[in-house]
C-alpha cells in the first residue's frame, strides 16, 4: 500500500496502471501523427503523378532513356523477367513473384494498373511499397523529371515517371530481380528500356486499338520486348501472334519456349479454394500443385511463370525443388481476378475488361462455382466493346446491373444499359449508375431468386469498378 495524501490510501498498482494508459495514449498519439504523416506524404506524390494526366504512351522511348541515363541506369541493377501479353500478365507476374520468394530471392514487381492504391504498381518482397517508400522514390526521381522536360518537346508522362520509381525503388532496397510487367504494347512501353534476362508473353488478343486491329500487328508490338541470348516463354497464342513471335525470336537468336510443345499444364481438377496442377516443366513434371486462383486459365498463367522461374534459375536444365514449387504457388494470390469478398451471397470481384477476359470469366464461373442465381454487376470503359462483351456475359447471368466507376474513362450507365436491353432484354436488366446502389440491388435480386445461399453476385467490366467495389466491400 501507498500514501496517496489527501486522498487516503490506494493500492501501489494503481499508479503504474495510470502511467501504462498514459504511456498508451501516447503510443496511439504518436501513431495517428505518423499515419498523418505518412497520408499527407502519399497526398503530395499523388498529386505530383495526377499533373501528369492524361495519361498516354507516347511511342518514343527518349524521355525515360534520358531519364534513367539521369538517375544512373537503376534498371540495371537487378536482372529482369519481363511481361506483355493481353490478358494474365498480373496474374503471372504476381505467381513468378511468390516462386522467387520461396526460393529465397528478393523480388521487386512493377504492375498496372492498381485497384486500389497507386502503391501497389511497386512491390517488394511481395508486398506493396509503404508511402514512405513510394515518397522516397518520387524524391530520389522528381529533379530529373524535370531536366528531362526541359529537353524534350513532350513532358514525362505518368507511366515513365511510375516506371523510374519503380527502378530506382528496387535498385535502393536492394532486390535480387525485378519481375517487370508492361504497361501497353511492348516496343515503345517505358519498361522496355531494362534488358531482361526472361521474357514472358501471355495470350495475345484484340483489346488496346492502338497497337493494330489485327493480333499479327498486336504481336509485333509486343515483340519489342524480346532479346538476344535470352529465353522467351510464349503463352498458348493465336496462330498468327505465335508466327510473328518466332520470326522474331529467329531474327534475333532468342530461345523459345511454347506452351503445348515445351511446357503446359498435364492434369487439372477443381479445389476447394481453387485447383490442383501437374505442371510440364522444362526439366520435367511438378505433381500435386495446389493453386488458390479459380479458372482454367490460371492455370496457364501458372505454368508461364513456372518456366520463367526455371529460365531464370537455371535455364530450366534442372529440376526445381518441388516442395518449394508447392509452396510458392499455394501462397499466391491475384486481387480483383476471380477474388471472394464476401458470403451470404457470395460476391465475385473479377477485372475482365475485355471480350478475351469476359470468355475466360464465364469459364471460371461454370468450372469452380455452383450457382442457383448469378447477378452481374457490370461497369465498362468507354474505348472497350461493350457489346461483344455483355454478349459474352448474357448466357452466365440471371440478369445484370449496369453502372459505372469514377473514371472518366467511364462509359455511362444509362449507355450501357441501353447495349445491355440489346442483348439480355429489358425485364433482366436495371441501371444504377452509383456503385453501392448498384451491389445492394444486385444482391436484392439474388436474395429474391435464389435458394438459401445458392445464389452469387459478379462485379466486372474494368479494373476500374473492380478496384472501387473492392474499396467498398473487401475491407
Amino acid at each position: 500500500m501507498t500514501d496517496n495524501g489527501r486522498d487516503g490510501w490506494r493500492p501501489a498498482n494503481e499508479d503504474s496502471a495510470d502511467e501504462a494508459d498514459l504511456a498508451d495514449e501516447a503510443d496511439e498519439a504518436r501513431e495517428a501523427d505518423e499515419a498523418r504523416d505518412t497520408g499527407a506524404e502519399l497526398a503530395r506524390v499523388e498529386k505530383a503523378l495526377a499533373g501528369r494526366f492524361p495519361h498516354k504512351m507516347i511511342p518514343d522511348l527518349d524521355r525515360i532513356r534520358d531519364l534513367v541515363d539521369l538517375l544512373g541506369h537503376p534498371e540495371r541493377a537487378f536482372p529482369v523477367i519481363h511481361l506483355t501479353g493481353t490478358n494474365g500478365k498480373t496474374s503471372t507476374a504476381r505467381m513468378i513473384d511468390s516462386l522467387l520468394g520461396g526460393f529465397g530471392l528478393r523480388s521487386g514487381r512493377y504492375t498496372s494498373p492498381h485497384l486500389e492504391s497507386v502503391t501497389e504498381r511497386i512491390s517488394i518482397d511481395g508486398r506493396p511499397v509503404g508511402a514512405e517508400v513510394f515518397a522516397r522514390a518520387y524524391d530520389d526521381v522528381a529533379p530529373y523529371v524535370e531536366l528531362v522536360d526541359g529537353r524534350h518537346a513532350e513532358r514525362v508522362t505518368f507511366f515513365e515517371l511510375l516506371t523510374a520509381m519503380a527502378f530506382s525503388a528496387f535498385a535502393d532496397a536492394p532486390v535480387d530481380v525485378g519481375v517487370i510487367e508492361v504497361g501497353l504494347g511492348g516496343t515503345w512501353d517505358a519498361t522496355n528500356v531494362v534488358d531482361s534476362l526472361v521474357q514472358v508473353v501471355t495470350p495475345i488478343s484484340l483489346d488496346h486499338r492502338e497497337l493494330g486491329s489485327t493480333v499479327e500487328e498486336i504481336a509485333t508490338e509486343k515483340a519489342g520486348i524480346l532479346r538476344p541470348e535470352a529465353v522467351a516463354v510464349l503463352g498458348q497464342q493465336p496462330l498468327g501472334a505465335a508466327r510473328v513471335l518466332a520470326a522474331r525470336a529467329e531474327e534475333l537468336g532468342t530461345t523459345l519456349v511454347r506452351e503445348g510443345l515445351e511446357f503446359g499444364v498435364a492434369r487439372r481438377k477443381v479445389a476447394v479454394g481453387g485447383q490442383l496442377l501437374t505442371l510440364r516443366g522444362l526439366a520435367g513434371d511438378y505433381d500435386e500443385i495446389f493453386l488458390p486462383l479459380h479458372g482454367e486459365h490460371q492455370a496457364h498463367n501458372a505454368a508461364c511463370a513456372l518456366v520463367a522461374v526455371e529460365a531464370f534459375l537455371g535455364g530450366g536444365a534442372n529440376p526445381l525443388d518441388l516442395e518449394l514449387v508447392r509452396a510458392g504457388f499455394a501462397s499466391a494470390s491475384s486481387p480483383g481476378r476471380l477474388e471472394v469478398v464476401r458470403r451470404s451471397p457470395t460476391i465475385v470481384l473479377d477485372g475482365a475488361h475485355n471480350v478475351a477476359g469476359t470468355q475466360a470469366l464465364v469459364a471460371a464461373l461454370a468450372d469452380g462455382f455452383q450457382f442457383d442465381t448469378l447477378v452481374g454487376v457490370v461497369g465498362v470503359l468507354a474505348d472497350k466493346d461493350a457489346h461483344a462483351m455483355l454478349s459474352v456475359l448474357e448466357p452466365a447471368f440471371d440478369s445484370i446491373v449496369l453502372t459505372q466507376s469514377s473514371s472518366p474513362r467511364a462509359r455511362s450507365a444509362d449507355e450501357l444499359g441501353a447495349v445491355a436491353v440489346e442483348v439480355f432484354g429489358a425485364d433482366r436488366v436495371e441501371v444504377a449508375p452509383r456503385l453501392d446502389d448498384a451491389i445492394d440491388a444486385a444482391v436484392r435480386l439474388v436474395e429474391e431468386g435464389a435458394e438459401l445461399g445458392g445464389g452469387g453476385v459478379v462485379v466486372t467490366g474494368s479494373l476500374t469498378i473492380v478496384g472501387e467495389a473492392r474499396h467498398l466491400l473487401a475491407h
